[in-house]
């Protein structure tokens, strides 16, 4: 008996183990991630979405676990963690975040002192606006009491901000989560001397409008009151810079109004907006309004200032491209000039990044794992985001193949596997590359397959960039392995970039491997941080 042919160091089906290797979710086996690992992947990319394995309640029960791990071992140091992730931007949505800072601010154990301390210090960073710190009350409730330390820091939220801002927040968030301003001020009982915030304290807490109160406030009232037309609230817009939330109903659908709220609204919102604003004809071919969103669009800064993430473009790309809302019947003609403009943004959102000149296999994990699910917890499958993150780095390097792989089902070229050649790349719109990977075949999943197809093809690549879940179950031979063998009959000392899109715990990058990097997908910083692996 050939014993060999039942046991091999180099070449096992991904079915079985090999040393430091734990079972997966898809019933394979990958390396399994540090809690810390874990942490950023929870920051950036959340549990709501779930993932083909594995649904929404245990992923988030699986995540606050590792969180906890990790405030017990260094608690101040997961705020620092946090407050970087938090305040650069870099995640999609802030949830994960407020609810890991809900989590510190509620630790317990021998160091617990000194670490809800740094989460009650941290909360203004985190909690910018009133909606955040909604969030951050309602993720308290259910972790622990309001002591005065608590009570202390969110008093100290409505106290430290000028009053105009805070104004500002009082008339835009009103109440979220179950929670409002009122609620929270009759909590924090917060002291100030100044009229003009006793006054504004008032008017939130009784409904009393007098007349030290801000003239935010005084505006809000005023197109509040019935009967005022579009023209007299448009006037106000402009006086005092009322934000949408802050008007009736009945006068969103007013063109003037409309017309005066592009003007100074926030990158964000306009871009959440671009759709109502296209149905109402404020946008437009050649009309002031679309002139005024490709400025603001095809400005770098103003987008890095807004924090406002890649991903939030790409859905807007994706939303209005496609002429019509996900929820709803709202529907609208797309002008193209906005297209391109959001078009452009996304890649505008990135860090900036230094091509590295390197030959790039980047590989797309398209099985049907990662058609399920969404990335933190938007419409965008894992699938899909796949092909937006490979764009970014293609968009920067000169060199590179993208590949989509899965297994089973689909074109063939060894042991039932599928691999396929990609025409997708940055000189295609966005909205259409990713589409592309839509039509793609179902199968198990393969992560061994782009170092396979590399060796096979006598393909010379310096790096494999695989996008993935890393529920890799399907193949002959574990990824690494298959990396190992092409380092090994090439001479190129390939090196392996893991890019998750699921917050789980695996990875099929080995961690005691110097030539393997394992980044969360769809961090701002992802693209860069891979650029300086590659050229290290």
């Amino acid at each position: 008996m050939s014993y060999a042919k039942l046991f091999s160091l180099r070449r096992n089906p991904q079915s079985e183990p090999i040393p430091r290797t734990v079972p997966n979710s898809a019933g394979g086996h990958a390396f399994p991630v540090s809690d810390w690992t874990r942490l950023d992947r929870f920051l950036m990319l959340g549990s709501e979405g779930s993932s083909y394995y594995a649904g929404p309640v245990a992923l988030t029960r699986d995540n606050a676990q590792a969180v906890l791990r990790c405030l017990a071992e260094d608690g101040p140091r997961v705020v620092a963690a946090i407050v970087a992730v938090s305040e650069a931007g870099r995640a999609p949505k802030q949830d994960p975040a407020i609810f890991a800072l809900a989590l510190a601010a509620s630790a317990e154990g021998e160091h617990a002192l000194a670490t809800r301390r740094a989460a009650l210090a941290a909360l203004p960073r985190v909690c910018r606006t009133g909606t955040h710190l909604f969030q951050f009350a309602s993720a308290i409730e259910a972790m622990r009491g309001w002591g005065r330390g608590l009570r202390r820091a969110v008093a100290d939220w409505y106290v430290a901000r000028p009053v105009e801002a805070l104004a500002y927040q009082a008339v835009k968030y009103r109440s979220r989560n179950g929670w409002s301003h009122r609620d929270l001020l009759r909590l924090a009982h917060p002291e100030t001397g100044e009229p003009d915030r006793a006054a504004l304290f008032d008017w939130i807490c009784r409904g009393t409008l007098a007349e030290a109160a801000p003239a935010l406030v005084h505006a809000f009232a005023s197109v509040q009151a019935p009967g005022v037309n579009g023209a007299s609230a448009a006037a106000m817009i402009r006086t005092h810079g009322l934000p949408w939330e802050a008007l009736p109903t009945e006068l969103m659908t007013s063109r003037a109004v409309n017309e005066a709220l592009i003007e100074r609204m926030p990158v964000g919102a306009l871009v959440r907006q671009l759709g109502r604003l296209t149905a109402l004809g404020v946008l437009a071919p050649f009309s002031e309004g679309t002139e005024h969103v490709r400025a603001v669009l095809s400005d770098r800064e103003r987008i890095l200032k807004a924090r406002l993430h890649p991903m939030a473009l790409l859905m807007a790309l994706k939303t209005y491209a496609s002429g019509r809302g996900e929820r709803g019947r709202l529907s609208w003609e797309p002008v193209a000039a906005i297209v391109e403009a959001l078009n452009a943004a996304f890649y505008t959102a990135f860090a900036s990044v230094t091509p590295t000149g390197k030959r790039l296999v980047l590989a797309l994990d398209v099985s049907g794992s990662m058609a399920m699910g969404g990335v933190a917890g938007s419409s965008l499958t894992p699938r899909e985001a796949a092909a937006a993150m490979a764009l970014v780095t293609a968009a920067t390097e000169e060199r590179w193949q993208v590949v989509g792989f899965t297994a089973g089902a689909g074109r063939r070229w060894n042991e039932g596997t599928a691999l396929t050649a990609l025409p997708i790349g940055p000189s295609m719109r966005l909205d259409a590359a990713v589409a592309a990977t839509s039509d793609l075949p179902f199968g198990g999943t393969d992560c061994s397959l782009p170092m396979r197809w590399a060796l096979e093809r006598n393909v010379q690549a310096d790096a494999f960039v695989v996008y993935t879940d890393s529920e890799t179950w399907a193949g002959p031979v574990h990824p690494v392995e298959a990396l190992r063998a092409y380092r090994r009959k090439t001479g190129i000392d390939a090196k392996l970039v893991v890019v998750g899109l699921v917050s789980n715990g695996f990875s099929i990058a080995d961690p005691e491997d110097a030539g393997m990097l394992d980044v969360v997908g769809f961090d701002a910083a992802a693209p860069a941080l891979i650029a300086d692996f590659l050229r290290a």
